[in-house]
């Protein structure tokens, strides 16, 4: 789908005002969309439409036999030259080679006409080789163990210029369901491969689509039970574009293989894209090699992206262009998953909701040009295993909670992102939207937004070059293992966030640079480490042990750090723990952690007794930043040993 894009002229300290439209709770997610598709609409946790009754084919009672003379045997059809007309329900077995033909379906409008494919190769230089003008429904039967083949021609010759239909190899103005076992391959040389401007199903077959532009396309809903469906697509390959209906516009998925490669939006729903099962393969745009994002790198140590400090009156311009959506699953106000394979590679955002997404299960492998998992609102993951191998933000909406999963991600910027408003990522040059400070020029002041992070479960693994965990508002952790290993320069930080940071459960492992780094909020309930060091290269390890030599954690950073935050059940107050870096471990390590083995010590950087929620441990000599984020965990903490110099404004001077 293309969009113009007008002349951008942005100043930051306008930016603030522009990036929110919706409001959330740490507990509940309200969305309030400023779109006219989304603002009435409902948001769901689950699936709630179901495929409906599935059609079979009886005998035939006509028979049509396609060549340079055809033949009809049987009642409801006629032939003129080269254009076959069914005239009444029935079922019609059609088989044979129509050349510069039509098959035209023009019945009553409580008809419903049942059509065996049972081996037809028809081509139609000027027009849709099948053309079902009017019935209640039409069924397309793909009698098992036959090939069949409809071409058209790249231009076509219109009745009523007007409405320029049809418009596709194969083109329903009703209702249209296909099954059967056989095989059907449409080359769409004109436009789409086949639409349906009412309801399109697919309950089997192998069917192929070669579209100049959409592949698939029904207005009403577009419904896949089972099947070997396959896409190259010059624009959308699957889409449903009903935006009057609520109930109406969606895309559904309950099982079948799909590889679809499109220009543009692999799968598009107007309303939901809803997938219960299936094998999907997408690559859109090209892949995230020729990503459609481009970006200022403004990743200046000491200073983070778009901060106002640094920025408050520049200006951002992107000159006119034109730009188009290349998204792998696009939905304009829910997307859920419940089960599923996913392999996706997408130039633009792989997974993209203006409103809501679910992820309730699935298996899922994406590499991403812009977002992995995009969603204006709330972005939910319940269960499901999740590896982004490459992205620019991996999970990214205005209230993230995860409840579930096993989740590995890869980012060249933010790994988990709640920011407010809806994405512009892709459009123009990204200022980081989560860190615009209404508080201008004042260090360490940047204002709490409606970003929020729920993290109630899963375990979740981050490697991100940009902020490893970031709320513009707040993050709340009630269990779960979440480790980072987050940014080498010092103007991200490996957890960011401006509000609050409560940690009520579950283990954390941040580690990164420390020029931004912050701890969890002195209001948990579960006690922090906050260790500072000099440069340390990467998988280097950092090992903390109880005054009984007992192993708290043992973990190997994979990148060049200087700061790590340890939040742990097993760190008591009251206890004593020393802090290592260096050494050797014979143990096993699953991203980076060791659960076991024997750990042979290396440099002993402090110890600290844990007498408030978070404590810090500082290497002698070196500078410890006090950025506090809204927790009130920066400066002194008690019974810290080693401590460096303390800048009270919050920033980090250069290291001697």
């Amino acid at each position: 789908m293309n969009k113009k894009l007008i002349s951008l002229v942005i100043s930051v300290s306008l930016f603030s005002s522009l990036i929110g439209c919706t409001k959330q709770s740490s507990e509940t997610a309200k969305s309030d969309s400023a779109s006219t598709t989304t603002s009435n609409a409902a948001i769901l946790s689950n699936i709630n439409v179901t495929s409906g009754e599935s059609e079979t084919v009886g005998a035939a009672n006509t028979f049509i036999e396609l060549g340079s003379t055809t033949t009809i045997t049987g009642s409801g059809a006629t032939v003129e030259k080269n254009k076959i007309t069914i005239t009444s329900a029935g079922t019609y077995s059609i088989k044979g080679i129509l050349t510069d033909g039509q098959i035209i379906v023009n019945a009553g409008d409580e008809d419903k006409v049942y059509i065996i494919l049972n081996g037809v190769n028809i081509t139609c230089s000027n027009s849709a080789p099948i053309y079902i003008k009017n019935s209640k429904k039409t069924v397309i039967s793909l009698a098992d163990n036959t090939k069949n083949y409809i071409k058209d021609g790249t231009s076509y010759v219109f009745e009523d210029k007007s409405t320029e239909e049809p418009n596709a190899a194969i083109y329903s103005k009703d209702e249209l369901t296909f099954i059967g076992k056989g095989s059907l391959t449409v080359d769409a040389n004109y436009k789409n491969g086949i639409t349906s401007k009412d309801d399109l199903k697919i309950e089997n077959g192998t069917i192929t689509v070669n579209a100049k532009e959409d592949g698939l396309l029904g207005k009403d809903t577009v419904v896949v039970t089972n099947g070997t469906i396959t896409i190259n697509a010059g624009a959308d390959g699957i889409k449903s574009t009903n935006a009057e209906d609520s109930k109406k516009g969606y895309v559904l998925i309950e099982g079948g293989k799909f590889n679809i490669t499109s220009a543009q939006d692999g799968i598009q729903a107007e309303t939901s894209a809803l997938v219960k099962n299936g094998d999907i393969t997408i690559n859109s745009g090209g892949g995230s090699k020729n990503a459609v994002t481009k970006r200022e790198n403004m990743n200046q140590p000491g200073m983070r992206q778009g901060s106002n400090s640094q920025n408050t009156n520049t200006t951002n311009t992107t000159e006119s262009e034109e730009s188009t959506s290349a998204k792998s699953i696009k939905a304009g106000v829910n997307i859920v998953t419940e089960g599923g394979t996913f392999n996706i590679d997408s130039s633009d955002d792989s997974l993209h909701s203006n409103n809501n997404l679910v992820i309730n299960n699935g298996v899922f492998k994406i590499a991403a040009g812009d977002d992995a998992f995009h969603s204006d609102s709330t972005l939910t993951i319940n269960k499901g295993t999740i590896d982004i191998t490459k992205a620019y933000e991996g999970i990214e909406s205005e209230t993230i909670t995860i409840n579930g999963g096993n989740i590995n991600l890869t980012t060249s910027d933010d790994g988990l992102n709640a920011s407010g408003g809806n994405d512009s990522s892709g459009n123009t040059g990204d200022m980081d939207k989560n860190n615009i400070s209404q508080n201008a020029g004042k260090p360490g002041s940047e204002s709490a937004g409606n970003g929020i992070i729920n993290i109630n479960g899963g375990n979740i693994s981050v490697n991100a070059s940009g902020d490893g965990v970031d709320s513009n508002g707040s993050i709340y952790m009630k269990a779960g293992t979440v480790i980072v290993n987050g940014p080498t320069n010092d103007g991200n930080g490996a957890l960011d966030y401006n509000g609050t940071f409560e940690v009520k459960g579950g283990t954390l492992i941040a580690a990164g640079s420390s020029g931004m780094a912050q701890a969890p909020s002195t209001s948990s309930t579960v006690n922090s480490i906050k260790i500072t060091l000099s440069s340390q290269s990467a998988n280097t390890l950092v090992h903390i042990e109880n005054e009984a030599g007992e192993n708290i954690l043992t973990f190997t950073p994979s990148k060049e750090y200087a700061s790590v935050v340890v939040t742990s059940p097993s760190i008591k107050t009251g206890s004593t723990y020393k802090v290592y870096v260096g050494g050797s471990t014979t143990g096993t390590a699953k991203n980076g952690v060791y659960s076991d083995g024997t750990y042979t010590k290396g440099k002993e950087i402090g110890s600290v007794k844990i007498s408030s929620t978070v404590s810090e441990v500082t290497q002698e000599g070196v500078t410890v930043n006090t950025r506090g984020g809204g927790g009130g965990q920066g400066g002194r903490m008690g019974g810290q040993k080693g401590q460096g110099k303390v800048d009270p404004n919050g920033m980090q001077p250069p290291q001697k």
